[in-house]
């Protein structure tokens, strides 16, 4: 896509997110869920490529109930899974231009506006949620946080949304790196996932989510790399035989919005937005550890293949991602601030 073709398409969305229309959204249309009129003072919309079935948005929806209910109805928030606001992108530029939108996104699709941002979506950075939690509730991220905001004009509101390890999922056995030669692989289009998948071994193909089924069916891709309920809830089982647990990329995500539109509330509102965001993605991301082993069970019950694996090969393989990019400094900090 053309900067030109991408500024036009994320003016017309702004025009219609603007105009209030989009009535497919959550609470787009009418009173919210918790009484709120749409009339209210700000209005923030939330776009996520995930679908309501999923652990994470259970934390959305209690962003958005929190926010309305502790602002008196001065906030509406809705709610647009599957992308209905557009690509992660759009809705990044939308943001920038000072839009009241947001958007559910990883690290990597920020590193264009602060390099810092990537190191999120690097190999093997930490085990499980609470090792990245500590990561991005920390001092050092804040530093990150502020230098987002004057780069490119959006604000985190929290970055403790945890979707998951990231897995291999396949229509052939893998166990090594090897495995994968030839192999093209669907993955999002940032640096650092990309750099993570071709030092694994496959061909990374970046393409949109919601492409991924068809891309598979049609096989104009081989694979995807994504957490278990992303792959259960797209029905990813239906075109892929096998799901390795290589747990290569541990996938925290924010809720980031418009700087423009966060600086605009009274300051009280500033901090109950950021402080709802903080506890809803405490309780996304705990619920999606609590999911894990039952996508994994549903799945085999669908017919796929779930794989422990030994992932040294994997780790080893992946250690350069982080000199290539221009991270070995950071990732040495991160370790000694994580006592790895």
């Amino acid at each position: 896509m053309t900067m030109v073709t991408r500024t036009l398409r994320a003016a017309a969305i702004g025009a219609i997110v603007a105009a209030g229309i989009g009535a497919a959204g959550i609470g787009a249309a009418g009173i919210g869920a918790t009484g709120v009129a749409l009339a209210a003072d700000y209005t923030l919309n939330v776009n996520t490529a995930l679908q309501p079935q999923d652990p994470l948005f259970k934390g959305l929806n209690a962003f958005k109930e929190n926010v309305e209910k502790g602002s008196g109805g001065k906030i509406a928030v809705r709610l647009f899974p599957g992308s209905q606001l557009g690509k992660d992108e759009d809705v990044l530029e939308q943001a920038r231009a000072g839009a009241g939108v947001a958007v559910v996104v990883d690290g990597g699709r920020l590193a264009v506006y602060t390099k810092e941002f990537g190191v999120l979506g690097a190999p093997y950075l930490a085990s499980g949620y609470d090792g990245v939690r500590k990561v991005v509730t920390s001092p050092m991220f804040e530093t990150w946080v502020e230098k987002l905001r004057k780069a490119a004009g959006l604000q985190v509101l929290s970055f403790n949304w945890w979707q998951g390890e990231r897995h291999l999922v396949t229509n052939v056995p893998v166990r090594v790196p090897a495995d994968l030669a030839g192999i093209r692989m669907r993955t999002p289009g940032a640096p650092v996932w990309m750099e993570t998948i071709r030092a694994m071994g496959a061909t990374p193909t970046p393409m949109g989510w919601a492409e991924v089924y068809t891309a598979m069916q049609q096989k104009v891709i081989d694979a995807l790399e994504a957490q278990s309920p992303a792959v259960y809830n797209s029905k990813h089982y239906e075109v892929a035989k096998y799901l390795t647990k290589s747990g290569h990329i541990n996938l925290i995500t924010g809720v980031v919005t418009s700087a423009a539109w966060f600086d605009g509330l009274p300051a009280d509102l500033q901090a109950l937005v950021r402080d709802e965001a903080l506890k809803a993605g405490d309780i996304a991301s705990r619920g999606t550890e609590a999911s894990l082993a039952d996508y994994e069970k549903q799945m085999q019950a669908k017919g796929m293949t779930v794989t422990e694996i030994d992932v040294t090969p994997f780790v080893e393989a992946t250690k350069p991602v982080y000199e290539k990019l221009g991270y070995g400094e950071l990732r040495v900090e991160l370790n000694k601030f994580l006592g790895n």
